[in-house]
């Protein structure tokens, strides 16, 4: 509990120095973090509690994304109507998918919410009115949250909403039979709960805690496209989870921030002796991110999150 009030306050202070430093840069990064940070964490309620690998988690927050965007470029540029509007339909998304999607298990489950992500990918590639394959551009934020630090406060008080929810909601009744379902999923039928309905509404949370994130991303830059909805987008917030520690609490705002940060790290601060080899080191930067994440899989297998637990514990 230390450590979280700690950490609340370091986040806090953070913009308010990088303002001092005149250094903006670095809270427009923050934000973007703690965005994915959210985006990871929904993801990792269907993955990492229910066992649900779902391959289709970018159309949820694309969802939200350009539900948010189309209502500033309609004019509603209130944050208390397009953010709900975009939680409302990402949600909804989530439920029409997951209510065909869950009848199925295993890899047939993450092809079919990969299809259905493409599907919706190419639907608003296809949307010209607003932009297309090459996006949309917004004339402003919603509620007029031009200023980055204030910006960046909205965010972090939605991260924390998200991930004390998630506490909450993986220790409920609710949470632990997920888990439950997760582990062994032949029993929860046999003992008489509903799985298919627990999944469900797990599908749906996560789905709409996803509409959000999308609805912060597409504020954040001012900006969106078709990108966001595309395949890639579900396997870079999956590798979050994965990194950060899958079914751990902490582990997708972990994951969200270590990528991120090893990602601008590396392209903007080569490696010497790899730069020397790669003299277009720029175009190769995901490949240090790739050596990275390789030694951290397979000396922490449980995620940055489970090898601190673990090295917690050993010194308790």
């Amino acid at each position: 509990m230390k450590k979280n009030i700690l950490l609340i306050i370091v986040l806090a202070a953070f913009p308010l120095v990088m303002q001092a430093a005149d250094n903006l840069f670095y809270v427009s990064f923050a934000s973007r973090v703690m965005i994915y940070a959210i985006a990871a964490t929904s993801l990792n309620l269907a993955l990492g509690y229910g066992g649900m690998i779902s391959f289709g988690h970018a159309a949820f927050v694309g969802t939200g994304a350009y539900v948010a965007s189309i209502c500033i470029a309609e004019g509603v540029t209130s944050a208390w109507i397009g953010w709900p509007a975009a939680i409302a339909a990402s949600a909804l998304a989530a439920w029409a998918i997951g209510a065909v999607s869950l009848r199925t298990r295993g890899v047939y489950f993450i092809m079919i919410t990969l299809a259905f992500a493409q599907m919706m990918f190419y639907l608003v590639n296809s949307m010209k009115a607003y932009g297309g394959d090459e996006g949309l551009t917004l004339p402003q934020r919603a509620s007029d949250l031009g200023n980055e630090v204030a910006f960046y406060y909205v965010v972090l008080v939605i991260l924390s909403a998200t991930i004390f929810l998630l506490y909450r909601l993986i220790n409920s009744r609710f949470g632990r039979v997920i888990v439950a379902i997760r582990e062994n999923e032949a029993r929860a039928v046999a003992v008489g709960y509903p799985v298919f309905r627990y999944q469900l509404a797990c599908f749906v949370i996560a789905g709409a805690a996803a509409g959000l994130a999308g609805a912060l991303l597409a504020n954040h830059g001012k900006y969106v496209n078709p990108n966001v909805l595309h395949w890639s987008q579900s396997g870079t917030l999956m590798i979050m989870v994965i990194l950060g520690g899958v079914g751990r609490l902490w582990g997708g705002a972990i994951g969200a921030a270590v990528l991120l940060g090893l990602e601008h790290l590396i392209a903007e601060h080569p490696i010497a002796w790899l730069a020397a080899l790669l003299p277009n080191y720029q175009q190769h930067a995901n490949l240090g991110v790739g050596l990275v994440l390789l030694a951290i899989v397979l000396f922490a297998p449980q995620g940055i999150a489970g090898l601190l637990a673990k090295e917690k514990h050993a010194a308790a």
